[in-house]
């Protein structure tokens, strides 16, 4: 069991379909103790406004005794790496998560894809690279998990790549684990909830995870303090009201 997820979606992205406070019930229920909200960034066709990204301020950092952290799963919009994320977003977000998404980034071919995945991992904005297994978004592989892992950015085992979306993933995903363990980096764990009930399901990355012996040591969801630290080692601000977790 990992009591950290670090990818869902709410009602503010209206192909999902719970609320903040269905989130939390739910992780009191598995065993979460802290989660990431990470609506898709603006440049997505059903995404909120940044102004809801501008807004996260007003979240409590703890609700019935979970822990919230502030996110988005932002596009990358181009090969140059530019996401749909500015900076006074930056302010407000403690998580940045960054993907290729088709209604954004057109699939090309691997090189014009790993080009883009790779500037983005050198930009330094986002902390976890989304679903990079998806197979519609051929990439170089060890090349990639080679960057994330010299810039200090998680790639993400993405559960619902498993079940309903990206379908095709599952051998991308566990070269994927091989190549980040090689290159010393982490892997962060994420079930992509649009609805509160799969919260904290990882049935699928656990078996990838054990199948090819990963180091626990570099899976960020093994503790609230692991995945903190992590983010502050990336030069993200202490969350002081998190400080004991």
């Amino acid at each position: 069991m990992y009591p950290v997820d670090l990818h869902m979606h709410t009602v503010a992205s209206t192909h999902a379909y719970s609320t903040l406070q269905e989130y939390v019930a739910q992780a009191k229920k598995c065993g979460i103790k802290l989660l990431a909200i990470t609506d898709h960034g603006p440049d997505m066709v059903d995404a909120p406004h940044y102004w809801h990204f501008m807004n996260m301020r007003i979240w409590p950092r703890v609700i019935d005794g979970i822990a919230i952290l502030r996110g988005i799963e932002s596009n990358i919009k181009n090969i140059t790496g530019e996401i749909d994320c500015s900076d006074i977003m930056l302010d407000e977000l403690d998580l940045v998560i960054a993907g290729l998404h088709e209604p954004v980034f057109k699939p090309r071919n691997c090189n014009y894809n790993t080009e883009a995945m790779i500037s983005t991992i050198e930009k330094g904005i986002a902390d976890i690279i989304s679903h990079p297994g998806n197979p519609k978004f051929p990439i170089d592989i060890c090349a990639v998990a080679e960057a994330a892992a010299r810039y200090n950015v998680a790639l993400e085992l993405n559960n619902s790549s498993f079940n309903h979306s990206r379908l095709g993933s599952a051998k991308n995903c566990r070269n994927i684990v091989k190549e980040v363990r090689k290159a010393g980096g982490y892997i962060a764990l994420g079930t992509d909830s649009h609805i509160a009930f799969s919260l904290g399901i990882f049935e699928h990355c656990m078996h990838i995870i054990k199948e090819v012996d990963f180091p626990q040591d570099r899976v960020l969801n093994v503790s609230p303090r692991r995945l903190l630290d992590f983010l502050v080692n990336r030069g993200k601000r202490v969350i002081i009201e998190l400080d004991d977790w």
